[in-house]
């Protein structure tokens, strides 16, 4: 007993994975109510896999996977969903006496105290990642007891329709803020509720792949997809257009935005709720990903007093987010930026935001050109879709004026033949045009799974076509923190063009877009293979998901 009263701090030194100079950093350091633990995982000093062998190792506790276990709906009666959320911990498993629960902090003998004393029951532990328990706690505790109470007094005809989908205790209701609340959870980027014809589908996307997380039963689709609308303010008996909504939820203390879309099918209204989380957006460049040189190239692209900054890559692929990092690095008192999007994602502080309204006549062109009366320093226009708001856009940046704006294209170099397909003169384009930036989205190599692989054969090739040497890869082996996907987060990879003279001249010539892209080479700039492969190579990401998004020459 006495070994296992033993501090954090000793059991770390004893395994050998921090030093006495990063102990002492920490405790003179760390918050008074953050954990040690959670200070080192945080400062990237422990990764919350490594934590857990040490104290499984050490303490002799076993390390479990919740999504392996079905828990009995009994447990969730014996412990209080309060004191579960509270403490941080998930009954496991009971065995007469005997209760198993799952803590991330095997050591929070306060905690354990509590949960037996409002058991009576004797208490053994195992540890979990703190995600798997976050996950687990939400699913069984909130999303699964909404479910249950939905399934039971929902019926398919019910009367009361409109008190169902608007008091906020009714299970309707508490089911549609769960199915939310667990996307949070686990890290969705978007919900889809899709109707098929015999099932409802709820699915998430996480690190852009979408996944189906349950099915409910058909009878529920209607007044779900009423509850929904009501909620982004929508007209629930319309039912034969799109909509566009949007409303705001607080989640575990943090300011959700969703925006909400509804689409008309062969059975019932598909909806997708897009989640903004205000406290994931980069507000700083060195969050973007960027290798050393790039990182350089781009600050000097967007602190140009004029001129135009392309960033091109399809729908999903994170241009709206570099827009907002370079918006917030430039954002100073003595400028006047102006936005006009569509839709307005983020809203920055200090930043003028427009929201493009084609319904009442304020497309990106009218808004731009509005804009251009109102004394700005920079503008950025959420997309250039037309040639009016190209030539608008161009004129903007030949008066003095940077602009930032997005396309499009699947490269770099296709930005400025595409410009010239929409009947920008190519005069314009080069006068105009700072560089061109593309980028894509690739999932990362879970921390706390990560292993060395050896290359393949096929891998080698790839490398060594790029001009690269490859001797040891990483992959993520899929654990309990990842959803057992070997992948956690996404960063992005980068394509980058800057106009220089000499590219000026090729765009004057008419240079082709295999023209511009040897020129990029032939300078040193590295395609977004290339610099995928670089990332690779730092054991952030794998080769397949490098190639999913950019293509082999």
């Amino acid at each position: 007993m006495k070994a296992s009263r033993k501090r954090l701090g000793d059991l770390l030194l004893e395994a050998g994975v921090i030093s006495e100079q990063q102990l002492t950093y920490a405790l003179e350091n760390k918050s008074r109510d953050e954990k040690l633990g959670d200070f080192f995982i945080k400062e990237n000093v422990l990764t919350e896999q490594q934590l857990i062998e040490v104290l499984e190792f050490q303490l002799g506790i076993p390390h479990i996977t919740l999504n392996k276990y079905a828990i009995d709906p009994e447990l969730l009666q014996l412990v209080p969903r309060e004191l579960a959320k509270r403490v941080n911990i998930m009954p496991v498993r009971r065995d007469k006496n005997k209760l198993l629960i799952a803590m991330s902090d095997p050591m929070d003998y306060f905690a354990i105290e509590e949960v037996r004393m409002a058991t009576g029951c004797q208490i053994e532990t195992s540890i979990a990642a703190k995600d798997d328990l976050y996950r687990t706690i939400t699913k069984y505790y909130d999303l699964q007891a909404s479910m249950d109470a939905a399934l039971s007094e929902v019926e398919v005809n019910t009367p009361e329709v409109q008190q169902e989908i608007t008091d906020e205790d009714s299970p309707i209701v508490r089911l549609v803020n769960q199915i939310i609340a667990n996307g949070v959870a686990q890290r969705a980027s978007d919900i889809h509720f899709d109707p098929q014809e015999t099932e409802y589908k709820v699915r998430y996307r996480t690190d852009g792949i979408l996944r189906t997380e349950r099915s409910l039963p058909k009878h529920m689709q209607n007044m779900m997809t009423a509850r929904v609308k009501i909620m982004g303010g929508l007209n629930i008996t319309e039912n034969r257009i799109p909509q566009d909504g949007r409303f705001k939820v607080n989640i575990e203390f943090k300011h959700i935005d969703i925006r909400l879309s509804t689409l008309p099918t062969v059975y019932g209204e598909k909806i997708v709720m897009r989640i903004l989380d205000v406290s994931n957006v980069a507000t700083d460049i060195s969050q973007l990903g960027f290798t050393k040189k790039n990182k350089t190239l781009f600050q000097k692209m967007i602190e140009k007093p004029n001129g135009i900054v392309l960033i091109t890559g399809p729908t999903g692929s994170g241009k709206s987010s570099t827009l907002y990092a370079a918006l917030s690095n430039l954002n100073d008192e003595e400028v006047n930026i102006i936005t006009i999007e569509d839709p307005v994602e983020y809203q920055l502080n200090g930043v003028n935001q427009i929201q493009v309204k084609e319904e009442i006549g304020l497309t990106f062109a009218t808004g731009l050109r509005s804009i251009l009366r109102q004394d700005p320093d920079i503008i950025m226009v959420g997309e250039i879709r037309d040639t009016e708001t190209a030539q608008i856009a161009i004129r903007a940046s030949l008066t003095g004026h940077l602009v930032l704006s997005t396309l499009h294209t699947n490269n770099a170099v296709e930005s400025v033949s595409r410009l010239q397909d929409m009947g920008i003169e190519p005069f314009l384009i080069s006068s105009s045009l700072v560089g061109i930036m593309a980028q894509r989205l690739v999932r990362q190599i879970c921390r706390d799974c990560s292993t060395e692989i050896e290359p393949s054969n096929r891998e080698r090739e790839i490398f060594q076509s790029n001009g690269f040497m490859v001797n040891k890869l990483r992959k993520g082996r899929g654990c309990a923190a990842c959803g057992n996907t070997g992948y956690r987060g996404r960063l992005a990879i980068h394509e980058f063009l800057p106009v220089d003279r000499e590219l000026k001249e090729l765009i004057l010539k008419h240079a082709s877009s295999y023209e511009m892209g040897d020129y990029m080479k032939k300078a040193g700039h590295h395609t977004l293979l290339q610099d995928g492969l670089l990332k690779v190579l730092d054991g952030v990401t794998t080769t397949e998901e490098v190639l999913r998004v950019a293509t082999i020459d």
